[in-house]
């Protein structure tokens, strides 16, 4: 079925097929670009045009097509290894014209289809931000309501009635703007046909025609989502900052908020270029953690704790690489969860090895044994009721317990450096029955009306 509807059950058909426009000089950016094409700079290790299809394609997208023109051979070598059968170029003969001409290049691609998305590919996205634009089933376009000041003198600026965009235009007053992204129907093309007739070869000018005769869903940008227009090197500065500020979870606590993020966030945007599969980041914290373990075991409390913390820090770079790749699998989480798990009781087990000296045997196992299992249980919680689809406790009230893997590491760390293991193991098991205990309370309170 190619038509993006709402179906009688309420279920949303997506928009089989995008378009991305990646066929511009872009002049303004040539300090940065060389004069080659915007669409291959890079950004947290993906070019432009990498990540609008990647986008795309994690947000649903069945197949996508990417217009190319300035520079086409070397964009046409990326896209190709995008994806064999779902990802092909187009070159736009016309596309010195404007982005109108690069538009026209696709209709016979896209025919047969009632709407498709299209993006242009110096907008990087935010994760969810063109998901509600996708699921909309009729014409619509993103819209930022409240931009930077910059983005609206740069931006193309949107009359809004009623929820609907009537009107596109740089010389308009509205404090609104497009953000790139479009949800169009085969209208499209003989409305950039007729603007072209009339002198007018930008994207702009065909979508206000479109907009005269049927005018486009307004779609919100979603709150807390962003985007950013690369044009300068000012924009690239500013979307890579963007995309580092992203890299954080709502649940984050304050030990990654204020002492982990800071470190990981600048670490995996140095690495990113280098594309390391996040598989291998998990196992590198894996081996750094029972480096840490072997330390403690062997009583080395600077060195150990360094190491634990070194762990704690690179286990957050793994999702981080993998969100800035948009690589992000279900395998990939699996594995991190259970070298997190194994690797969180190899370092109580070392630091239970530590305390055996001058304590008794007995109740250094008990007090091993009682924190590795208030660790895993209170973990196998948070993610048993994630995978049941329960709602969510609040994971980031509950970091202030340290019962979270990072505070756990951290009071590891800590009790290493003041050569106290047995400080350090009453400290885990308490934190982690705590969390444990509210998590399960949480979970059986009943719903409000």
């Amino acid at each position: 079925m190619a038509e993006a509807a709402k179906l009688p059950s309420g279920v949303v058909v997506l928009p089989r097929v995008g378009v991305v426009l990646a066929a511009g000089r872009s002049e303004r950016i040539r300090s940065i670009t060389g004069g080659g094409s915007k669409a291959l700079l890079r950004l947290g290790g993906l070019s432009l045009v990498e990540r609008a299809v990647k986008t795309l394609l994690a947000d649903g997208v069945q197949s996508v097509v990417v217009v190319v023109g300035h520079d086409a051979a070397p964009v046409a070598a990326v896209v190709a290894r995008l994806g064999p059968g779902r990802v092909r170029a187009v070159y736009a003969d016309r596309w010195q014209d404007g982005n109108g001409g690069s538009l026209a290049a696709v209709e016979d691609a896209v025919a047969g289809e009632a709407l498709f998305v299209l993006l242009t590919a110096d907008h990087v996205f935010g994760d969810g931000a063109i998901a509600r634009l996708l699921a909309t089933g009729a014409p619509a376009v993103l819209v930022d309501a409240s931009p930077a000041r910059a983005a609206w003198d740069e931006g193309t600026r949107v009359r809004v009635t009623d929820g609907a965009v009537v009107a596109f235009g740089k010389h308009l007053g509205e404090p609104a703007i497009d953000c790139g992204a479009f949800l169009l129907p085969p209208d499209i093309f003989r409305c950039q046909a007729r603007a072209a007739a009339e002198g007018d070869h930008t994207l702009a000018g065909a979508v206000t025609g479109l907009a005269q005769e049927r005018p486009l869903r307004a779609v919100a940008l979603p709150v807390g989502c962003w985007w950013q227009d690369v044009d300068t090197p000012e924009d690239a500065r500013a979307a890579a900052a963007n995309l580092r500020g992203s890299l954080g979870k709502d649940g984050d606590g304050p030990v990654s908020r204020w002492l982990n993020r800071p470190l990981s966030t600048r670490l995996s945007m140095a690495l990113a270029p280098l594309r390391p599969d996040p598989d291998l980041v998990s196992l590198a914290a894996f081996i750094l953690g029972l480096g840490g373990a072997v330390l403690l075991a062997a009583g080395q409390g600077i060195a150990g704790a360094l190491l634990v913390h070194a762990s704690s820090v690179a286990d957050g770079v793994d999702g981080e690489v993998a969100r800035l790749q948009l690589r992000g699998r279900p395998q990939g989480a699996l594995l991190d969860g259970v070298l997190d798990r194994v690797g969180d009781a190899t370092i109580l087990a070392g630091l239970g090895l530590w305390a055996l000296d001058g304590h008794d045997p007995r109740a250094v196992l008990a007090l091993t044994v009682a924190a590795t299992t208030g660790a895993i249980l209170s973990m196998a919680t948070k993610d048993r009721a994630a995978a049941l689809g329960l709602p969510p406790a609040p994971e980031r009230a509950l970091g202030w317990l340290l019962g979270g893997r990072d505070g756990r590491l951290l009071l590891v760390a800590i009790g290493a450096l003041l050569g106290a293991p047995i400080a350090a193991l009453v400290a885990v098991t308490t934190t982690s029955a705590l969390s444990l205990g509210l998590r399960v309370a949480f979970l059986r309170r009943k719903p409000g009306p």
